[in-house]
């Protein structure tokens, strides 16, 4: 059976708790691009996205060949913006973003760097897209159903009340994993694993 990293870890990527709770997250790998910008209208964005799914399916085909299948994992992204307001009132304009595709623990950067030359020969995309390392460690975590403008409150609640709750605070970027493609599920019904790395 292919590697799937949403049946590996489970708990990062089918959650069930609609509040927020806290987590462990081991180190993961990433193919990571980055940019800023609103992901609405932002070209940037849309093109950084296809380079990812670029670079995922091509290391995927290449490790199928070699009898190490898996699963492309789902979008995610990592998001900020010199003043935290601009999430929760919506400013999508000043937020800045990486976006990443988890990777299974035995892809390496030489498979990164092969996928780069059949991207570029075939697909014609020569994208920043690297290999990153993310340790998040202690998180909250909360599954947040419904479109992406509407999770204002939820995140108000983290930052008024849960956090302080817990005598704790934000300890790195806002962490975001979209389980449902917009294109073909209706808003109020997507559904995104927010996530706060805490200390």
């Amino acid at each position: 059976m292919p590697y799937d990293l949403k049946k590996e870890l489970k708990r990062l990527y089918a959650p069930k708790n609609t509040d927020w709770a806290l987590l462990d997250v081991p180190e993961q790998r990433f193919l990571a691009i980055d940019g800023r910008g609103n992901p609405n209208t932002a070209e940037s964005y849309r093109t950084a996205v296809e380079a990812l799914y670029a670079f995922a399916y091509t290391i995927k085909m290449t490790a199928k060949s070699r009898g190490e299948d898996f699963v492309v994992g789902p979008l995610e992204g990592l998001w900020w913006a010199d003043d935290y307001a601009a999430f929760t009132v919506r400013a999508k304009d000043s937020w800045q973003w990486t976006m990443l595709i988890a990777l299974p623990p035995w892809i390496g950067e030489d498979a990164v760097e092969e996928a780069r030359e059949t991207v570029r020969r075939k697909k014609k995309i020569d994208a920043l897209v690297r290999l990153e390392k993310l340790h998040e460690g202690r998180c909250a975590q909360a599954l947040h159903i419904g479109s992406y403008d509407d999770e204002g409150p939820l995140l108000a609640r983290l930052h008024d009340e849960f956090l302080t709750r817990q005598g704790l605070e934000p300890a790195g970027l806002h962490h975001e994993v979209y389980l449902g493609d917009p294109r073909r599920v209706a808003p109020g019904k997507l559904k995104t694993v927010l996530r706060q790395p805490v200390s």
